[in-house]
């Protein structure tokens, strides 16, 4: 089975003595006048275009200049120093778990970052050295060390190895933590790069393995190759020896895509069962091709929001997110995980499909993995986890076993062996540190094999989990991280953490950042399950899409006035966070609701929906939000859209913008420019942009705890010194 392995987040200036009013002015260059009509509701309107230009040198002047500014102040807090040494000594602490990558020959890879490995390594151990406290770790590649040769900041974004040998593999390589990455050929066995291999220049796009001398690559080939959301639309075939440009092309999609690409499906003994090709329409639906042996397509008779996820003894696995009829006449719902004997189902369509799992109301799948015979499914009940083993019989249906695994907490899986039926799984959940058991699926025994100790103090803190009442009654529910003894007056310092989008679940989870610089220094810490998540399956996530994307904000908008009528908050203490699509989110809350809130940190964010769809990936985000340019649509998306909602006169408090010029999937000019505007309105603000780090706004450990300090700095300042009323 092919293995992927990646990693769904300056120095100080002296602060400024000058009033905010002429630091704004000093570091803004004048505007052009605009024309008559609403705020950068076109290019004509909007002031701050030249922001766009990622690496423009007046652009990039601008940023310098607030980076200067924001570090001065956040840096020259007596708070941030300690605030930064606790977060770095975190990052790169040893009582971490390396999470494992199951090797066919019983091996175990992990790749690793501390501080004297700041971009990483990646190495390898046997299972049974891996299960002791001291494992004897051999590296296999030294991503420090070709930095240093090469003379670049590379940054590891995973490894895909070809089955069964798994000796020859291809190594992802980002320049500075961008999206695009470069795949050099590696041979793991000699632990060098391959002289003369397979070396595909920067790109986004992927690769797969068809045999040692050729390989399935979606890339940049060039003019008319990369869709309008800037991924590849083309699949070719590459031989060893050949250059890109001589590769031949199997498939072509459509520049309104979101991309294309290649899936190869092999057996748990690494043969090739099917080789297909990934049509994403749009962030939600797709159709796939299957390659036959001539080189001829035909496409499958799968619904469009479909994603496959595993083949387990002869049978394909799939998941829907619509309502669905299959050529059997077989009836699905959305949230279904769906079978089929594939070589049967290939031969004929009409084929019967098997029903594996149907979530309930309150349930949802979030992770499907297999076995060399045994399915496995993460499922939970209420954002509560639990993990499920399913076996095909000879009567055609599936039978269930549930994991010997704590109940009652949150729950992920790591890597499966096609060898035998070995799963690690990760345990988790805000007060208990992260674990790993190694469960044989099989027998259904789980066993504890790492455990980190407790990085911050528990003792008097405790969870609940609440609901709140959106605008529409729609029960939300969010889960709250206080002291036991916590007042019920209004006057705790409060982070509500939001995302809210693309059915991915907001799941509990141990974060000893979060711990240690905010719940020890007496912070409550809120993360809330809206719609527009995946945390009851398909129905949650597409109550809040397109022209409903507003129900998403009022379910978040509802947790902060229930967190504030219940008396665990106030306004002066209440403050949110979140970053891409959350950014949206925290954007929508300040220019809806500021009334709530006395501070937000709004990361790496989109910001103006109304150019969103015409910025690096966000072309790809259509189905999710809506198309700009079809008037309807647009209206809509315009009354959130959080820049063009920006006004003068309103109770807006200072807030923490923060992006990285390197970021290639969610362009920093929203960002950038959402700074630019609000300083223009007259209201205080923070920005500061790291040059380096792509989409996580940090490219290695000393950068991230950088960013986590300036964070916790500004809630400090907000929240902990806020007087109790204002």
């Amino acid at each position: 089975m092919t293995r992927s392995r990646s990693l769904v987040l300056l120095l100080a200036a002296t602060a400024l003595s000058t009033s905010l009013a002429s630091v704004t002015m000093a570091q803004t260059p004048p505007n052009p006048p605009l024309e008559p009509g609403a705020f950068a509701t076109s290019d004509a309107t909007d002031p701050y275009l030249w922001l766009e230009e990622i690496e423009g040198e007046r652009a990039m002047a601008w940023v310098e200049a607030q980076n200067t500014r924001t570090l001065g102040i956040l840096q020259g807090d007596p708070r941030y120093q300690p605030l930064h040494d606790q977060a770095l000594a975190i990052l790169e602490s040893r009582d971490r778990i390396p999470q494992p990558g199951l090797n066919r020959d019983g091996t175990v890879d992990n790749f690793w970052q501390d501080a004297t490995h700041v971009r990483g390594i990646w190495r390898r151990t046997t299972l049974d050295s891996y299960r002791t406290q001291t494992p004897e770790w051999e590296t296999i590649l030294d991503i420090d060390a070709v930095s240093a040769a090469e003379g670049k900041n590379w940054v590891y974004k995973g490894v895909t190895c070809l089955p069964p040998e798994e000796r020859l593999c291809l190594v992802s390589l980002s320049d500075g933590g961008k999206d695009a990455t470069t795949l050099r050929e590696f041979d793991s066995v000699s632990r060098t790069f391959v002289e003369g291999g397979f070396n595909l220049p920067e790109s986004k796009g992927e690769a797969s393995w068809i045999d040692a001398d050729t390989l399935l690559i979606a890339r940049d080939f060039g003019e008319g190759t990369m869709t309008s959301s800037g991924y590849p639309m083309v699949v070719k075939r590459l031989n060893r020896g050949q250059s890109i440009d001589q590769a031949v092309e199997l498939f072509r999609g459509q520049e309104t895509d979101v991309l294309v690409g290649a899936r190869v499906l092999r057996d748990a003994d690494g043969v090739i069962q099917a080789t297909l090709i990934q049509r994403a329409i749009n962030f939600d639906d797709n159709e796939y091709h299957w390659v036959q042996p001539d080189g001829s397509l035909t496409r499958l008779s799968l619904p469009e929001r479909t994603d496959i996820e595993a083949l387990v003894s002869g049978q394909m696995v799939f998941t829907t997110k619509q309502a669905w009829t299959a050529p059997s006449g077989q009836d699905f719902q959305p949230g279904d995980v769906i079978a089929y004997p594939l070589q049967a189902w290939l031969a004929d369509p009409a084929t019967t499909a098997t029903l594996v799992l149907r979530p309930g109301p309150r349930e949802s799948v979030e992770g499907i993995t297999a076995t060399r015979n045994r399915l496995i499914v993460a499922l939970y009940e209420n954002v509560r986890g639990g993990v499920y083993v399913y076996q095909p019989t000879d009567a055609g249906d599936w039978t269930r076993t549930r994991l010997d695994l704590p109940q009652d907490i949150a729950v992920s899986l790591g890597s499966a062996s096609d060898a035998d039926d070995r799963v690690f799984v990760n345990v988790t959940g805000y007060l208990n540190p992260s674990s790993l058991w190694l469960a044989n699926a099989a027998t259904g025994e789980a066993t504890s094999v790492k455990s980190l100790p407790e990085q911050f103090e528990t003792e008097g803190l405790v969870v609940h989990q609440y609901e709140a009442r959106s605008a529409d009654g729609t029960m939300i529910p969010y889960s709250v991280v206080h002291r036991a003894d916590m007042p019920m007056d209004g006057s705790n310092p409060t982070l509500l953490y939001g995302y809210g989008g693309f059915q991915i679940s907001n799941l509990p989870g141990y974060s000893a950042t979060v711990g240690k610089l905010w719940l020890e220094r007496g912070g409550v810490y809120v993360r809330a399950n809206t719609r527009g998540g995946g945390e009851f399956g398909p129905a949650w996530h597409q109550a809040a899409q397109q022209q409903n994307r507003q129900r998403a904000h009022e379910d978040f908008q509802a947790v902060a006035e229930d967190l504030i009528a219940r008396g665990i908050t106030s306004q002066p203490r209440l403050g949110v966070m979140g970053g891409s699509q959350g950014g949206l989110f925290m954007g929508a809350m300040l220019t809806q609701r500021p009334d709530l809130i006395n501070g937000a940190i709004i990361a790496v964010p989109l910001f103006d929906m109304l150019r969103f769809h015409k910025l690096l990936a966000g072309a790809s985000w259509r189905a999710e939000y809506g198309d700009p340019d079809i008037p309807e649509q647009r209206a809509w998306i315009q009354a959130y859209s959080p820049y063009q909602n920006l006004r003068a006169g309103q109770p807006y408090p200072e807030v923490f913008i923060h992006t990285s010029t390197k970021d290639d999937r969610v362009h920093p000019g929203h960002a950038r420019k959402a700074a630019a505007r609000l300083m223009e309105l007259g209201y205080p603000v923070l920005f500061y942009e790291n040059t380096d780090g792509g989409h996580a706004a940090s490219a290695n450990l000393r950068e991230s705890a950088r960013r986590i300090a300036l964070e916790y700095t500004y809630l400090s300042r907000r929240l902990m010194d806020a007087p109790a009323e204002e």
